[in-house]
């Protein structure tokens, strides 16, 4: 299994955070704001040229309401 940024379950990640995000309908300098972070943290995120940590992980599913248990299993069903 892969840990490599570009690996199948990191392109997972990143479209999930996407879509939360589009569905939330907020644009990533928002999203940025409302974590305390800067805009080109969420861009890089979303372009794959960050990994994101777990507490990242977690703070993200807060900001965007969404269950980050569910999202996990939903990443675990992804094969490298």
């Amino acid at each position: 299994m892969s840990r490599q940024i570009g690996s199948e379950i990191h392109e997972e990640l990143r479209e999930l955070l996407k879509e939360r995000r589009f569905r939330a309908k907020l644009k990533q300098s928002e999203l940025a704001e409302k974590l305390g972070w800067s805009q080109r943290t969420i861009s890089q995120i979303e372009i794959g040229e960050k990994r994101v940590t777990v507490a990242e992980f977690i703070e993200l599913s807060r900001a965007l309401k969404f269950d980050p248990s569910a999202a996990i299993r939903r990443l675990a069903k992804v094969r490298d």
